[in-house]
């Protein structure tokens, strides 16, 4: 009786040592090829990067002086209204304040208007970037046999030689250069 069990108790030990040992041996078999990328330094460096925060801050300053012009106008009219504040009848006086009021909510939506285009140019620019480089990375990990490719800020350490950052940005650049 003693025998069966301890024959069963082996039988069970070496399944489980073979469970254990078959991963083991699997990875042994196949490299485990890690990399991992800063997409934020592929954004801020590469050229349409550089291209789309150029672009971007192309239409702020052409937003800003729009807005610029507007306050100046506004500006003008509160010194005005203030200049001739003792000499303006009441009608007149509440009839430059009303002006000055449109104005006012008239530059409050230019500025939101600007700021919601602004933001709205800004994440097509990144969604485009994003997209195109994660295209890249996939070919890239499939070509070179990466296991797993992350995202550097995510992780709070890693081997300096799994950052493949450089080389993302340098076959972007180049595959930007060639659709042209």
């Amino acid at each position: 009786m003693k025998s069966i069990v301890l024959g069963k108790v082996m039988i069970v030990c070496s399944l489980f040592f073979a469970l254990i040992m078959l991963p083991i041996s699997l990875r042994a078999a196949d490299t485990i090829k890690f990399g991992s990328i800063d997409v934020q330094k592929v954004l801020n460096e590469s050229e349409t990067g550089k291209k789309a925060k150029s672009d971007l801050e192309s239409l702020i300053k052409s937003r800003q002086s729009s807005i610029d012009e507007k306050g100046k106008a506004i500006e003008k009219i509160r010194a005005d209204a203030e200049k001739q504040a003792s000499v303006l009848s009441a009608e007149a006086r509440k009839s430059k304040e009303d002006e000055l009021e449109k104005l006012l909510r008239e530059y409050q939506r230019i500025v939101q208007d600007s700021q919601s285009e602004i933001k709205k140019k800004e994440g097509e620019f990144t969604d485009t970037i994003l997209r195109e480089v994660r295209e890249l990375i996939e070919k890239i990990g499939e070509a070179e046999g990466y296991t797993l490719i992350i995202e550097k800020g995510m992780v709070l350490y890693s081997n300096k030689g799994i950052d493949i950052t450089d080389g993302v940005l340098k076959k972007y650049d180049a595959f930007k250069k060639s659709k042209k």
